[in-house]
Order: C-alpha cells, then structure tokens, then sequence
C-alpha cells in the first residue's frame, strides 16, 4: 500500500466511524481543494453517494467561480446540498469591507454555521482541514467536541491512541470531525492528480498569479505563480517557502486570532 492508499484508507475509515456513530451529520463544503477532496473521499467511502447532506456556509462574498462549481457538482454528485447564511448580519451590512476580522468572521462564518447546525440537528460535522495548514490547527483531534455554545477547548483535547477516538458528546453540543488531519497540502495535490478530482480553476495560474487558499474575495489574495497544472502546483510546492494561507487576511494577524476564532466556533 503506497502512501496515497494509507491516507484515503485512514480518512475512510474516521468518514465511516463519524457516520455510524452519530447519524444525523453533514460534511461542510466551502469548495476549497481540502473540502473537495473530503467530498470525493465521502463518495468513495459510500460506494459513489454520500448519504448524507453537504452543508455550505455562504457570506455572500465567495468567488463567482466557486458558487458556479459548488452548484454545478452538486448537480453532477446528487448531493443534498445545504447552504446557510447569517442573513440578519448581511442585511445590516457586515463584510469584509467595513469590519475587522474577527468580528466578520464571526459574525457571516461562525454564526451562520450556528444557524445551519441548530436549524437541521446535526450531531457531528466532517471538516476537510489539516494540521500542517495552520498551527492553531495542529492542536485538533479527529473528533473534537464543542459545547452547547460551539466554543472549542483547545486546552483540554482528548488523546487520540491506535485508532481509538473519542466519539461521545454532551447532548447540547456536537463533534468536529477531522478526516484529513494526516494530510499535507501536497499530499492533497498528488490525491487530485491521482483521482482526477474536479477543482476550481482559482487555483490555476493566470497572468502569472494564482490562489493557494481560497475564500471570500475581499479576504483572499493570489501568490507569484505561473503553475497551471497540476504537475506544475506540485513541483511549486515542492520548493516554495511561502506559507499556504499566507494570501488569507485573517492569517495575516496576531497567532491568537486565529486561536480565538476557532475557540468560538470558527471553521
């Protein structure tokens, strides 16, 4: 077994646990490369459905590439796809534009992921992050409980042994699931290469510029790029020293940002 086949094995196997433990989840799906790839490995986990509902948080500032590949797969997939806003925060005009982070983060990412979470009952999420993308990330487990305010006690993480997770949680609260821990950003790429996974061409190079991260428009810039394939991007990857969400606004800040971000509920 090569290391590809390891890494779709284990993310199965957490895919297929979440699922018979809890029922009622749903698989976040912000149309990224990571959430794309936790997409296609749920279909492959499912013998090519995902029997459960796709769940998107939309703040209204996304790429128009995104929405039209999120809407085109969806189509193509069969999914049952959910999208959830913080529609009050929209109409009184919060956005990337006239707010700090913070407060716009959590206001159209994390209160909108309340919304969705307590309107359809879901008892667990599957979440396409990694540990090597962030180092506030590093500190997740597989399974990791929020309480009944969706707040994340990154002081208090359960250990996590020889496959043995911890799957409980309190009845007012819901688990984080994490299949792609284990993977890293080129591990991502050389799993697309390998599948064939459909992506949003913001991460191909155009006029020398191209996407690393992708998100809402104001927040996002591209990196010096001139990869357009995907041969390209990884052989880019392979040499580069630039941080992945280096282009990210919110990353831009103080490391406890980020921190408190997702201590409050933040993806």
């Amino acid at each position: 077994m090569n290391r590809l086949d390891e890494l779709e094995s284990k993310s199965v196997y957490v895919i297929r646990e979440a699922r018979a433990q809890f029922g009622k989840i749903a698989l976040l799906w912000s149309v990224g490369k990571d959430s794309t790839t936790l997409l296609w490995l749920a279909r492959k986990a499912f013998l090519g459905e995902v029997p459960f509902p796709v769940l998107h948080i939309d703040t209204g500032f996304k790429f128009p590439e995104m929405y039209r590949f999120r809407d085109e797969f969806a189509r193509k997939w069969k999914l049952e796809l959910l999208v959830s806003r913080n529609e009050e925060a929209i109409a009184a005009g919060m956005g990337p534009d006239g707010a700090e982070k913070l407060a716009c983060c959590n206001a159209l990412k994390t209160e909108a992921l309340k919304i969705g979470i307590r309107r359809h009952g879901f008892r667990a999420l599957l979440l396409g992050i990694r540990r090597d993308e962030h180092g506030i990330r590093a500190k997740e487990r597989y399974f990791s409980p929020r309480d009944e305010d969706f707040k994340w006690d990154y002081q208090n993480q359960p250990p996590e042994l020889w496959d043995q997770y911890n799957t409980r949680s309190d009845d007012d609260s819901h688990l984080r699931v994490h299949p792609l821990l284990h993977w890293t950003e080129v591990d991502i790429w050389n799993y697309i290469k390998r599948e064939e996974i459909p992506i949003t061409d913001l991460y191909r190079s155009r006029n020398g510029k191209r996407f690393r991260s992708i998100g809402c428009v104001p927040c996002c810039a591209p990196v010096d790029s001139d990869a357009s394939t995907i041969d390209e991007i990884i052989a880019e990857l392979k040499s580069t020293r630039t941080s992945e969400r280096s282009g990210r606004a919110q990353d831009k800040e103080a490391a406890y940002t980020m921190q408190k971000l997702r201590a409050m509920g933040y993806m």
